[in-house]
């Protein structure tokens, strides 16, 4: 099954945009959950807000605020021209900053496009204080994780390929002891981070579970593992250029 992917990146907004209409379980603050659309979108807001914009000034083009995503995704994507359901993700990691990557193998491939910060980084299981929100970092920083599929899969594959991409990303973290944002070793990663599952609804494929010990889990826990490592480095190049900036 021939599957058309296409990406590009415009106003600070990479768009996914698929040929047909697939299936995507996720944790997006807009379009969160399972649901049907051609669309992903990952849009960069300012790394430093300093207030929230009107509908109006976000209409025209403006630099957005991240305090409520879904109605600045709901009119980015308006903005640009997309008027079907979106998935849309959120993050203070320029654009430039993306990483790719893609396995395959027997017919089967995966697909990774990521964003990479880790200024928000945290450890699971931190308790999370008003105190601590009104010294967080200004510099938003989240890891985004849109991995694409050709095999077609079960709820329960979706869900583990899910588990997969977690357990790789903070492998990888672990691996490069990336601290917490309060200077904590051991982050697992950032407080605002989103995993985006897409896959055919039929065609492909079709596959019921996709954990560690499987082609699929292999291939995904590798090329996420690539992509984190890659943006990793970014980040530290990124996060350098703001302190000497700030």
């Amino acid at each position: 099954m021939k599957l058309q992917t296409r990406s590009l990146v415009t106003d600070a907004t990479l768009v996914i945009r698929f040929a047909r209409t697939m299936r995507v379980l996720s944790s997006a603050p807009w379009g969160g959950g399972l649901r049907s659309t051609r669309f992903i979108l990952n849009h960069q807001v300012e790394a430093n807000p300093a207030r929230s914009l009107s509908s109006k000034e976000m209409s025209a083009g403006r630099a957005v605020s991240h305090r409520d995503p879904s109605t600045t995704l709901r009119l980015i994507a308006s903005r640009l021209g997309i008027k079907e359901p979106c998935v849309g993700l959120m993050t203070a990691v320029p654009m430039t900053q993306l990483v790719t990557g893609r396995e395959k193998a027997k017919g089967l491939w995966v697909e990774c496009l990521a964003t990479v910060g880790v200024t928000n980084a945290v450890r699971a299981g931190d308790s999370f204080t008003s105190r601590h929100r009104h010294s967080r970092p200004q510099n938003v920083g989240t890891i985004n994780i849109v991995l694409v599929t050709n095999a077609t899969l079960s709820m329960s594959a979706l869900v583990g390929a899910v588990q997969v991409i977690t357990e790789s990303k903070t492998g990888v973290l672990r691996d490069y002891a990336v601290p917490c944002w309060a200077g904590r070793p051991g982050a697992t990663g950032t407080g605002t981070d989103a995993v985006v599952i897409v896959c055919p609804m039929r065609g492909g494929r079709r596959l019921r579970y996709s954990g560690t010990h499987t082609e699929i889990g292999t291939m995904i826990g590798r090329v996420v593992a690539g992509c984190v490592r890659k943006g990793l480095k970014r980040a530290k190049r990124w996060s350098a250029r703001l302190c000497e900036r700030s």
